[in-house]
């Protein structure tokens, strides 16, 4: 199925994106903040908790930086006024990280300030290899200033092993764990599904055996029914872990998580830029398509 899946990604922009949209809205919210917030407010509802990101990452000057600074902080007062069970998640690059890396700190820096005082959470999310270190530099630094800040390790990175554990050395490991989606070369990612498998719980065994927050992010029941078993022989403490999954994906899997008392909180994007998204997640990943097709067929 792999050559079927990278076809329809390659013919993919030659459909119109109204036609797009039919599966898009499934994973993102809607094109505007006040969709983000019916979403957050559905979710709530149902048990979970969320973390919202406003789309559009691809940016090419500071102006738009800025704009995507004072977005954040939008969203931040919006889940205040509203009561929203939520935080904030951001990509560096949106912010100016690969422009002008310390004003991409200024930047974040005004947007973690502004939800300490407002007691929220920014999540600072992983891109990239080629943001990799930048990304952690930024990380540490805002660190030193607040507690309200965190980030994300890949499990597919060979290197993310010895990252947690620094991480986790400097009393600063408050992570989500993922797998990781970019498409990397092998020399620095694992490609096999069990060595990915493998590296991600022991970066969760990592994370809940020295009492760090570890948000376990991930789809896959086999690494859910991993996840539970380390949580329960470690005995980690229930404020110290949450599962992730991301809008739309495996929602029954998710329901059966939150069924059995678990925390969830689900990725709610959101944002104009939302085709773009669309377009570099089935190119990073183009087994999605897919599922995409799939759906579109079973939903009729």
């Amino acid at each position: 199925m792999k050559w079927f899946n990278k076809i329809i990604v390659g013919i993919m922009p030659i459909f119109p994106k109204s036609f797009i949209w039919l599966f898009s809205r499934r994973y993102i919210a809607g094109k505007t903040l006040a969709d983000a917030v019916r979403k957050t407010l559905e979710l709530n509802s149902m048990g979970c908790c969320v973390t919202i990101d406003v789309l559009g990452e691809e940016i090419m000057s500071l102006e738009e930086a800025t704009q995507s600074k004072e977005e954040s902080i939008r969203v931040l007062e919006t889940i205040h006024e509203n009561e929203l069970d939520a935080n904030l998640s951001l990509k560096l690059t949106s912010l100016g990280l690969r422009i002008d890396k310390e004003q991409c700190l200024k930047n974040v820096r005004e947007i973690v300030q502004k939800a300490k005082a407002l007691k929220n959470f920014v999540r600072i999310d992983m891109e990239d290899s080629t943001c990799t270190d930048d990304t952690l530099d930024i990380y540490r630094r805002l660190r030193k200033d607040f507690s309200n800040v965190g980030t994300v390790i890949q499990a597919y990175m060979r290197r993310s092993r010895k990252d947690v554990q620094q991480l986790i050395d400097e009393n600063i490991a408050h992570l989500r764990i993922c797998k990781g989606i970019y498409d990397e070369p092998k020399e620095i990612a694992f490609k096999d599904k069990e060595e990915v498998r493998d590296s991600f719980m022991g970066l969760v065994k990592m994370m809940l055996e020295t009492g760090s927050f570890s948000g376990i992010a991930t789809h896959d029941k086999v690494l859910v029914e991993r996840s539970d078993e380390v949580i329960a022989s470690s005995k980690a403490d229930s404020s110290k872990y949450e599962f992730q999954m991301l809008l739309g994906v495996t929602e029954k899997l998710r329901g059966d998580i939150v069924g059995r008392g678990n925390r969830m909180r689900v990725y709610v994007p959101y944002g104009e830029q939302w085709y773009g998204y669309c377009m570099r997640r089935l190119k990073e990943n183009p087994q999605v398509a897919g599922h995409i097709i799939k759906n579109l067929f079973v939903r009729g």
